[in-house]
């Protein structure tokens, strides 16, 4: 019924989104093309479809042959304009994202602008040396017309089945998927049928050279977070866990941390959620209530807690985070980044 009612909503988002379309199909809007390889990292829905992860491998990959930066919007910042993100920076003044990505690769080049031709430029002027450009969350943007355009699309919500916001999670019309060079199917089952695989590549593929590749998340053990005050054991199968995600589509998180550990309480916040001292307060009376329990949060969450100054200290020794990243599955992530490679240097 819900859905119903929701309707008409989504009948005019999608008429909105189609117009803008059109405007930049028939120039009355400007896509700006650069003299600089820019690799897109988009998804056409809401919700965590692995863009972080992806655009980790991707500066991983590429570092090795490229001076690399990373251009991302800084989705809840309290700040505007350009920035460029420092590894000593507040999560709330350049986003948790590249935040994150910044403390993974301190030798990159990581900015936040909300104008994105604008932040590509202000790169270009403070770093000559850099040759590649990875743009994440560009690809409904358009203002900006990259190189290659890389899009994820989650295997547990197939677009064919879903509906524009806010009846469904669609964010921009399937249709568009004809500008994508590479689909990353992620989330997909650990025996996903050959029949399931061809009826995503027919949905997806519009146009010959487009490639789609099929991944799921591997999760690895729990860190510390503050290894300095944790214990030195790691997190044995089965042992008590509180649960604490502050993302977009916490699932798979929690179906996780289900197989491997008895998950005691379960607090699921809403993405780029900011932590305040009642959350501070919340988590210590999880953890008086389940003793010998610990907390396992996401790497991205993670990130908004390493002010120690910040965290209580009870809070401090029982926090963890649980580091993911991309496996494709038949080991298609090296051909798959040799073609990315090839694109990038390719007219």
């Amino acid at each position: 019924m819900l859905k119903l009612l929701l309707a008409p909503a989504a009948f005019l988002y999608k008429m909105g989104v189609t117009f803008r379309h059109r405007l930049f199909d028939w120039g009355v809007l400007k896509s700006e093309r650069f003299d600089i390889p820019i690799v897109c990292i988009g998804n056409i829905t809401v919700g965590g479809t692995g863009k972080t992860p992806m655009a980790e491998m991707i500066i991983g990959y590429m570092s090795q042959m490229h001076r690399v930066a990373l251009l991302s919007r800084g989705y809840g910042r309290r700040t505007k304009g350009y920035r460029e993100v420092t590894c000593d920076a507040h999560y709330r003044d350049v986003g948790d994202e590249p935040l994150q990505i910044k403390l993974k690769f301190p030798d990159t080049v990581v900015a936040v602008c909300e104008k994105r031709a604008e932040g590509i430029r202000r790169i270009r002027a403070a770093h000559p040396e850099v040759d590649l450009i990875v743009l994440d969350d560009g690809f409904q943007h358009r203002y900006v017309e990259p190189k290659v355009n890389v899009v994820m699309i989650d295997a547990t919500r197939p677009i064919q089945h879903d509906r524009m916001l806010p009846q469904g999670t669609l964010r921009d019309l399937p249709e568009e998927l004809h500008r994508a060079h590479y689909f990353i199917v992620t989330k997909c089952p650990e025996k996903m049928a050959p029949i399931d695989r061809r009826i995503l590549c027919k949905v997806l593929i519009q146009v010959a050279y487009q490639r789609v590749y099929f991944t799921r998340f591997e999760s690895f053990i729990p860190r510390p977070l503050y290894a300095d005050e944790a214990s030195s054991e790691p997190l044995k199968k089965g042992a008590p866990v509180i649960a604490l995600s502050g993302i977009g589509n916490p699932k798979p998180f929690l179906q996780t941390l289900r197989e491997r550990y008895e998950v005691v309480a379960e607090c699921t916040l809403d993405d780029h959620h900011v932590y305040k001292v009642r959350d501070m307060n919340m988590l210590k009376g999880l953890l008086a209530k389940h003793p010998g329990a610990v907390i396992v949060t996401t790497e991205k969450d993670a990130v908004k807690m390493t002010r120690r100054a910040k965290i209580p200290e009870q809070v401090r020794r029982n926090l963890y985070y649980q580091p993911i990243n991309i496996s494709f599955i038949e080991d298609s992530a090296t051909d798959f980044l040799q073609k990315l490679e090839a694109d990038v240097r390719g007219n």
